[in-house]
């Protein structure tokens, strides 16, 4: 259903996966931003799923063709990542998209786990592009960042996460009530980090993944759909 493509920014190739819904379109879209192990199936997987929800689904790949399924591998090549090479890499899919003629180039929205939590919650702080953002448990912006947050948000995350901070979450919660910016934090009780990724028996879990998709789903459909 999906396809290996490249796109360009400033120059500089990008290699992306790209899933597209039945029918002709223009159809809303989705980027999906990697976890620490790259572009892999499970993030494959995911463009796939909301192209069936009649998405296209623009899964750019932030490490330049290297995945691995090895932890200290995986956060040797996040801590090798520089963020504004990765934000420019985001910011050249959401103009590859708006640039497509299937793409309804003012309905874009975007997701990521873990570290691409991180850079699902920055990038509409970022661009004024982005309509709605789901980050499952990223980390939390500065409020200097969160004041030029330009969409509507849902921050997904298990308190039992061992990675991202429970003080953080109820910073973000309180900033976004500060600041007036629309935004829901849904808490998991006892839902670890990297609880959404059904290929890791380890952590997922499948109810509180469920009820997440649901609600990111709702929120896309309201934003992207209308």
């Amino acid at each position: 259903m999906g396809d290996t493509i490249e796109f360009t920014r400033n120059g500089h190739r990008v290699g992306a996966y790209l899933a597209k819904p039945k029918g002709a379109g223009p159809s809303p879209a989705v980027i999906v931003i990697q976890e620490w192990w790259g572009l892999n199936d499970h993030i494959k997987d995911m463009a796939e799923r909301y192209g069936r929800e009649g998405y296209v689904a623009l899964a750019p790949d932030l490490y330049h063709g290297k995945v691995t399924a090895d932890p200290n591998e995986a956060s040797k090549l996040m801590g090798a990542l520089s963020r504004e090479d990765a934000v420019k890499d985001l910011l050249g899919a959401v103009a590859h998209l708006r640039s497509m003629k299937e793409v309804r180039g003012d309905r874009i929205g975007v997701t990521g786990f873990c570290m691409g939590g991180s850079y699902a919650l920055l990038l509409p702080c970022r661009t004024k592009d982005i309509r709605a953002a789901a980050p499952y448990y990223g980390e939390i912006p500065d409020e200097a960042t969160l004041k030029n947050l330009a969409c509507p948000i849902l921050y997904v995350y298990g308190d039992a996460d061992v990675w991202i901070t429970k003080d953080d979450v109820k910073r973000l919660e309180a900033t976004l009530k500060k600041l007036g910016k629309a935004g829901e934090v849904k808490i998991y009780p006892g839902a670890p980090h990297g609880f959404f990724n059904d290929t890791r028996k380890d952590v997922h879990r499948p109810t509180e993944a469920q009820d997440a998709w649901r609600r990111t789903l709702d929120l896309f459909a309201k934003h992207l759909k209308g």
